[in-house]
């Protein structure tokens, strides 16, 4: 067995594919190998006419996938001026578009963590299922880095303004709120899964009959709420702005957002305003992954990302010294000079 296969089961069940991230102890978290193996079936199945759809999950533990592979990156960004990291990116884009323009229905179930990688590897999906489990977010602002893998496109296209919101905040929604705002198409009890899947295996041709017949009413979602202030206090595409908005709102929900925003890398904010501007404004999806690309490769070589990850994941203090430390030091070139093109042997492309 080889090491992607023993991070990621592949499987076949009669006309259906079934790739079951296996890397509990780090929930599930995408590495290179992953990557590699996922596109590989997935190439194999796409021309398989004996394959009618694919089943995206994971095999044990806490989390569906809790992103990608960030030690390597800083590692790659410390060591060799983040040309590893590059070479990762790059792939785990090429999984994320073969997924999003793949012929044949995929179906993802986001249950427990999903964040980063793992919405990267759900959002493409045809069929994305929630839980009471779920846990969803793109918090990568509070590791210096840009909401990548797709994020650009989602989040751009969320309704109003939520996908600023979230990009910025790295707020995490639960199952119910998924469903809410369209980031999953189903909800269902942790206890119907194993009996969804097996049926989707049974009847290929009805995954959605199979879906919606063990859907669930979800509880209410607690995002719905705040959509009216999220719309008002997030409106703008300046950091700074943002910022004064939450200061002045005067309520608790802003003086606790404004407290989260604070905790933020202010590039990594301005980074991903820009980001998402940049996502609405593309007309295909492997445009956008080009743009995140000389995004996410650029931002692992600067300053934040490693100092984020080294106080998140390293050193564990929560303590990151950011700098710029202020967004009124982040300036439009540095943001602009994220996003400018690569040399041609470097720019990214589908498979």
């Amino acid at each position: 067995m080889t090491e992607s296969t023993q991070n990621v089961h592949v499987h076949r069940h009669g006309a259906v594919g079934h790739l079951s991230l296996n890397r509990p102890k780090a929930i599930h978290s995408l590495t290179l190998d992953m990557c590699e193996a996922m596109i590989a079936a997935l190439v194999e199945w796409k021309d398989d006419d004996s394959i009618r759809a694919v089943i995206v999950d994971h095999a044990e533990g806490r989390g569906f996938c809790a992103g990608g592979d960030v030690t390597l990156l800083r590692k790659s960004a410390l060591e060799d001026e983040g040309a590893s990291g590059r070479h990762f990116f790059d792939v785990e884009y090429k999984l994320n578009h073969l997924m999003f323009t793949y012929p044949k229905p995929i179906v993802a179930f986001m249950d427990g963590i999903t964040m980063g990688g793992g919405v990267g590897i759900s959002q493409p999906a045809k069929y994305r299922v929630a839980t009471e489990n779920t846990k969803f977010a793109m918090p990568e602002t509070g590791i210096g880095l840009i909401c990548d893998v797709g994020g650009g496109w989602y989040l751009s296209r969320l309704r109003g303004r939520l996908g600023q919101f979230l990009g910025l905040t790295g707020a995490r929604l639960d199952g119910a709120e998924c469903l809410a705002v369209g980031l999953a198409t189903h909800y269902l009890p942790h206890e119907r899964l194993s009996e969804a899947k097996a049926r989707i295996i049974s009847h290929p041709e009805d995954i959605e009959g199979t879906l919606e017949g063990q859907s669930f009413a979800p509880p209410p979602a607690r995002i719905s709420g705040n959509l009216d202030l999220i719309d008002r206090l997030f409106a703008s595409n300046s950091l700074e702005d943002i910022i004064a908005a939450l200061e002045a709102d005067g309520g608790d929900w802003a003086a606790k957002e404004l407290k989260t925003l604070r905790t933020k890398s202010p590039s990594a904010c301005k980074n991903v305003l820009k980001q998402l501007e940049l996502g609405a404004a593309c007309e295909t999806f492997a445009e956008n992954m080009a743009m995140e690309l000389r995004g996410a490769s650029r931002a692992i070589t600067r300053h934040d990302f490693a100092e984020g990850v080294r106080a998140l994941l390293v050193d564990k203090d929560n303590n990151p010294q950011w700098q710029p430390a202020t967004p009124e030091e982040v300036t439009e070139e540095m943001v602009e000079s994220l996003y400018a093109p690569l040399p041609a042997d470097q720019e990214w492309k589908p498979l």
